[in-house]
């Protein structure tokens, strides 16, 4: 009985701290993520569909193909690169959702360090 008792009390205190992850709602849309750097605030906006992403950072509209690993990973490839940085593949990963954003993290292909962020949907 105490065995029970013991499960039951494990398996209360555990569900209270599963991430939500809910990542099928955020494959397409219209997003917004901001991001401080250097004391300034950066904001981008993008649109996803199931296989393009147009964003706009700082004015300029730029556009990717998107191609989906799973219902929570993704990648980005730029359509016209400038140079050949520009080309890498970005790598991105949901983390946690909620209603209307998601938290998620991002490195570009080749490189380890990688990034966070949270973007909110429209």
């Amino acid at each position: 009985m105490r065995l029970l008792g013991l499960l039951i009390l494990i398996f209360m205190t555990s569900s209270c701290y599963q991430v939500e992850r809910n990542c099928s709602n955020f494959r397409t849309g219209t997003f917004t993520w901001e991001q401080e750097s250097g004391g300034k605030l950066f904001k981008t906006s993008f649109t996803r569909t199931e296989d393009l992403q147009i964003e706009t950072y700082e004015g300029v509209v730029d556009s990717s193909r998107v191609e989906w690993i799973n219902d929570c990973e993704w990648r980005i490839i730029p359509i016209n690169p400038k140079t050949n940085a520009d080309s890498r593949a970005y790598l991105f990963r949901i983390l946690n959702t909620t209603e209307d954003s998601y938290t998620f993290e991002f490195k570009q292909s080749g490189r380890d360090q990688t990034y966070q962020g949270t973007a909110v949907k429209q």
